[in-house]
């Protein structure tokens, strides 16, 4: 089979690897039928995530068919149609039974794409198949049940809710890209007073309009700090939630925030940011950190279901699978060519 396959920073081919084989029980083999990029990718692409070493196939969302099963699977069977979560869960640890199956103690976690090759390939592994897909439900298209494998519940969990929006609340977040833009629309749900969109890229910002931002601030050309202070009687947003990943959008989330608010960071760090405790200390801030768990991604299914979420304007590329090259530089360009998620089919 073709797969993307990683050879160090900077260097990712599409080439041929050998099919994935069935190695524990609870394993099912899936083929992939639409697969995307996620800013996580351009992070490993970069450096910034050691723990992805050379020969790796990256890649942490598909939507496929269910081509093999292990004797152990119960819920999945052959041809099954279903989305494939960037988060493994084994179902059984003290973790996977809280709900927090980002730490999954059982052999799970974050592994497609990191620990263990991943989706962005003609087929893929996918251990512990009946608590790691999703079926796909009639009514939903590919492209969606796609932003369901990791953009909208990252966005939703890490940013909305550790940031526990409120009905009411200014929420300012920093970075329109797909991760932001998700944490925007997630935000509405709960009926905050203020959405504002913090980016230095125009035409993410005019993205962030769609998506709920009704304040848009272009931080290389107007100071965020005065403008939300201006918006907020001087006091800060509620809730900030940090969606890049850079020590400077932290630095400046934390300058944004009103006395007892939330700081909420989903960006993913590749170097050490400075905490400014001698501000923060006596404003009641709390600052929460986290990797997506996917135990919100049967309600946003049903949000998306029932028409009250549409995820469909995150893609705004398409491409053959054989394109996935041309597909990886159109999406690590998104502040020329516009790029929110790119989808590959085969």
């Amino acid at each position: 089979m073709k797969a993307i396959v990683y050879h160090g920073p900077g260097d990712k081919r599409w080439e041929e690897v050998p099919d994935p084989k069935l190695i524990d029980d609870t394993d099912a083999i899936v083929r992939v039928d639409a697969v995307t990029i996620c800013g996580t990718d351009l992070h490993i692409l970069k450096g910034d995530v050691p723990t992805v070493t050379e020969g790796r196939i990256l890649g942490h969302e598909a939507v496929g068919t269910v081509d093999q099963v292990g004797a152990g699977v119960k819920n999945v069977a052959v041809g099954d149609r279903v989305l494939v979560s960037c988060i493994t869960a084994c179902g059984r640890c003290d973790y996977c039974r809280t709900g927090s199956y980002s730490q999954c103690l059982g052999g799970g976690g974050w592994i497609l794409g990191h620990t263990i090759d991943g989706t962005q390939a003609e087929l893929v592994r996918v251990p512990f198949a009946d608590t790691s897909t999703h079926p796909v439900p009639d009514g939903v298209a590919d492209e969606q049940l796609l932003m369901l494998a990791d953009i909208l519940p990252t966005g939703f969990e890490v940013g909305v809710l550790n940031g526990q929006v409120q009905p009411g609340a200014v929420v300012a977040v920093v970075g329109a890209g797909p991760i932001g833009l998700s944490a925007m629309q997630g935000s509405q749900l709960f009926g905050p007073s203020r959405i504002i969109a913090i980016d230095l890229e125009p035409q993410r910002l005019e993205a962030a309009k769609k998506f709920g931002a009704d304040v848009t601030i272009n931080n290389r050309l107007e100071d965020p700090v005065a403008e939300v202070m201006a918006l907020t009687d001087g006091l800060g947003a509620d809730v900030v939630i940090e969606a890049v990943g850079y020590p400077a959008t932290f630095e400046l989330c934390t300058e944004l925030v009103r006395p007892g608010g939330r700081v909420a960071n989903v960006g993913v760090h590749g170097e050490p940011a400075t905490l400014h405790l001698e501000k923060l200390w006596i404003k009641n801030v709390t600052i929460t950190t986290g990797l997506v768990d996917t135990s919100s991604t049967p309600k946003l299914l049903k949000l998306i279901a029932a028409g009250r979420i549409d995820p469909s304007p995150f893609v705004t590329h398409r491409f053959a699978m054989a394109d996935f090259i041309d597909a990886y530089d159109v999406f690590a360009r998104a502040g020329e060519t516009g790029a929110l998620k790119v989808v590959l089919t085969p």
